[in-house]
């Protein structure tokens, strides 16, 4: 069989996105090209590929196979030139990544100057958005994540960790006084996540899990860039990660609060990439970098 690779990865992107309309609207063309590379291929093939119906599209039996050795092909020919490229003039082309907003602006922006020295050839998409994305669909490179992979078709790798610190401004603290222990926190303003509950239960030492500090909120959001504003503008006390905390510490433009009797609860940091992907150089190189730089941000903390 005369099998072309670009109709091979049209291919794929038609069983990710769902429709021929979805692939041409991402690579610019008319409908009717997609359209003939699909019956090209499936005339090469010697077998229906898709079905359609008023319902959308799904793949046959022979489709299904295809799928599973297109993104073979394509992955090997990506490693390939990939190899071949960074051996001469180092990782390159565009990497996107999916991360939240608020880590993208805390961390991950503030990493690229040094990564795109480091890497003159590298090109860096962000997509900052808070929801879950499906990286195949979507089209991403590397999710940052701060739980594990829930898929075989997933490699996560652990990038570094981070706990959380309860923090007020110094204008909060002039006006209601700061909190000495854990039951001073009932006559404070407290900030609460507006969406996910256990974010407030802050854990006591030496207590158990049932034991934690039930937020009773003042303000709340759910949004973790909006409660470390929130807490930044003097509204109230909240609960935030300590490596977007750190910097607004060192400047004094936050206090950290009771971490002799609050739990940090440290977590994973994970760069999450699809299996088919994970050995590219420019995914690598990133993952790499930002291992080392999460690193060092750490001990400048402590």
């Amino acid at each position: 069989m005369q099998l072309q690779l670009d109709d091979l990865a049209l291919f794929t992107r038609i069983a990710e996105l769902g429709t021929l309309s979805a692939v041409a609207r991402e690579r610019n063309v008319p409908v009717s090209q997609v359209s003939r590379s699909l019956t090209r291929l499936e005339a090469v093939c010697g077998a229906r590929l898709l079905h359609r119906s008023t319902h959308g599209l799904s793949l046959t039996d022979e489709g299904d196979t295809l799928l599973a050795y297109s993104r073979r092909l394509l992955e090997t020919s990506a490693e390939l030139a990939a190899e071949l490229h960074s051996k001469s003039r180092g990782p390159s082309g565009w990497v996107r990544v999916s991360v939240s907003v608020v880590v993208a602006e805390m961390l991950i922006v503030p990493s690229l100057p040094d990564l795109c020295q480091r890497y003159p050839q590298l090109r860096i998409d962000i997509c900052a958005d808070d929801r879950l994305v499906d990286m195949a669909r979507d089209g991403i490179d590397i999710a940052i994540r701060t739980g594990q992979a829930g898929s075989d078709k997933l490699v996560a790798r652990q990038i570094g960790h981070f706990g959380r610190t309860l923090v007020a401004s110094p204008s909060y603290l002039q006006r209601f006084g700061r909190p000495l222990s854990v039951s001073d926190l009932d006559a404070h303003r407290l900030i609460a996540h507006s969406t996910n509950p256990k974010l407030n239960r802050w854990p006591v030492r030496g207590r158990e899990p049932d034991a934690a500090y039930l937020v009773r909120p003042h303000a709340r959001s759910d949004n973790a860039a909006l409660l470390l504003a929130l807490a930044r503008e003097g509204v109230g006390i909240a609960r935030v990660w300590d490596a977007l905390a750190e910097r607004f510490i060192r400047r004094g433009e936050l206090v950290a609060l009771l971490q002799d009797e609050l739990e940090a609860q440290r977590l994973p940091i994970f760069a999450v990439v699809l299996q088919e992907r994970h050995r590219l150089p420019k995914i690598r190189a990133c993952i790499d970098y930002w291992a080392e730089w999460l690193a060092q941000q750490q001990m400048a903390a402590t």
